[in-house]
């Protein structure tokens, strides 16, 4: 599967730099001419890497490789679900850590005081009318 997708996205690199040749080559005067010269410069500045992994994807090709390994995942039973002890823990981590930063938490509290307090202020303003 891995050799599938590889190959998928060498074609698609592939297809897009055809374009982008085709469309320099419709291009006329000096200013084709210009924009030849600079992409053949780019292509012999970069190096293979910037066209390889996942990470130079696009968002979409990206999100429907994922998608496929987490499919396959659940299909061979290997795939990781949390139970509810599990996701306590985690939340509790996530709170531990959270509430190191004091100064965060101040102004957690304090927006939740304002937020109270406003509340309050509403629902006297409207029972004296």
């Amino acid at each position: 599967m891995a050799a599938e997708q590889s190959n998928h996205f060498t074609q698609e690199q592939e297809k897009l730099e055809r374009d982008s040749q085709e469309q320099g080559s419709r291009e006329s005067g000096a200013h084709a001419e210009n924009k030849q010269s600079t992409s053949s410069e780019e292509k012999s500045t970069t190096n293979r890497k910037d066209k390889r992994g996942f990470a130079s994807m696009d968002a979409a090709m990206q999100r429907a490789i994922a998608s496929k390994g987490g499919r396959a995942a659940h299909a061979q039973g290997v795939a990781h679900e949390f139970n509810s002890a599990e996701a306590r823990e985690a939340g509790r981590k996530g709170g531990v850590a959270v509430s190191r930063n004091r100064q965060h938490m101040a102004e957690i509290g304090k927006k939740g005081g304002e937020a109270a307090h406003n509340k309050r202020k509403k629902d006297n303003s409207n029972s004296s009318v």
